[in-house]
């Protein structure tokens, strides 16, 4: 992709990175007939003659907690807990944790992480081992990693989060999990903070944005959840939207991508409870179908045409006022409030 500069950058990473300039400068006829040891000799992070030893690694790929006690009793291995093994278990370099949160052995993760193992460390793709513990739907290694204090956003350097995998295969626990800890349930283009000013880039697609692709699979409690947890319930995203990139025939906003993808009635419901501008779907595109791949639902579809019919209740726009005012980051902080609980219960949708 483009930098502001017009500089090329990596897809993969977001910016530029030594190990992808390596791979696209280097002859491919270098690496010769020993793919292994040319990989080894590009990406290691240790001198090549510890590389085989991976015993370590082995060990987290199996669960063995046992030997992993055994080897982490010599200082050889303490100072090694770190370390990116290439092709161990037939993976690229990624550490003995990376190799324990992607198998779900939780006491080995607990374990590791107690010994020394830095929990944000990112793979060749980009990932931690908090996002590859959630893509293989390991909630106990996610609250261990969690609770040690990994992001709960991923890393910047992979364009997938925590967030967006859990709200596409429904699984709201560990979403639960991940909001606990402070996930950010907004899409984020900021992807260098400590530049001024920052390189940013326009929202096109509602594709990256959690909410949507919870809405696209019909995760309704996935839904519900980031709603409750302050997500936009336009656009999902923190940064500028570009309305008029989006794909031709594409959604033009969430409530728009609920009734083509035809979900069911409280999919709308939920948007409208939180807020949701009724006037950015247009009329003309509300047809007997949707040009999508389903057909819209009817009783959704009369839910919405009802909604942006009548005015919305005092009541109802005094919440959404209030909540925006606190701001999704202080949403965490109402039950602590000196307020009736009651009241409390509202401000939250329990």
């Amino acid at each position: 992709q483009e930098g502001a500069t017009g500089e090329r950058q990596s897809i993969l990473f977001g910016q530029p990175c030594q190990c992808f300039r390596t791979l696209i400068r280097a002859p491919l006829f270098s690496a010769g007939p020993n793919l292994k040891e040319w990989l080894r000799e590009q990406f290691c992070d240790h001198p090549l003659e510890h590389c085989d030893d991976t015993r370590l690694h082995d060990a987290a790929y199996v669960g063995d907690l046992q030997t992993l006690r055994n080897l982490l009793q010599e200082e050889s291995y303490r100072s090694r807990i770190n370390e990116k093994s290439v092709w161990c278990c037939g993976w690229l370099p990624c550490t003995p944790l990376r190799i324990a949160a992607t198998a779900g052995h939780g006491n080995c993760v607990d374990f590791l992480i107690r010994k020394g193992a830095e929990v944000d460390l990112v793979d060749v793709k980009g990932q931690t081992a908090l996002y590859v513990a959630v893509v293989n739907g390991h909630l106990e290694s996610t609250e261990i990693l969690l609770e040690a204090g990994a992001d709960p956003n991923g890393s910047r350097h992979h364009r997938s989060t925590p967030v967006y995998h859990a709200s596409r295969v429904g699984r709201d626990d560990i979403l639960k999990a991940l909001i606990r800890y402070g996930a950010d349930v907004d899409v984020n283009h900021h992807l260098t903070p400590d530049t001024r000013p920052p390189f940013s880039r326009r929202l096109t697609s509602l594709v990256v944005c959690p909410l949507y692709i919870s809405a696209a699979y019909h995760n309704l409690q996935c839904f519900r959840l980031l709603l409750q947890a302050g997500a936009n319930p336009d656009f999902n995203c923190n940064g500028p939207v570009n309305t008029q990139e989006f794909y031709r025939g594409s959604p033009g906003c969430v409530m728009d991508a609920v009734l083509r993808h035809g979900c069911e009635a409280a999919f709308v419901s939920l948007l409208v409870e939180f807020g949701a501008n009724l006037n950015l779907v247009k009329w003309e595109s509300l047809g007997p179908e949707a040009r999508g791949r389903r057909k819209m639902d009817p009783e959704a579809l009369q839910v919405f045409k009802e909604a942006r019919s009548i005015p919305r209740t005092l009541l109802s726009l005094c919440r959404v006022a209030v909540r925006r005012a606190l701001g999704k980051y202080r949403l965490h902080l109402v039950p602590s409030l000196p307020l009736p609980d009651p009241i409390k219960k509202f401000l939250l949708y329990e």
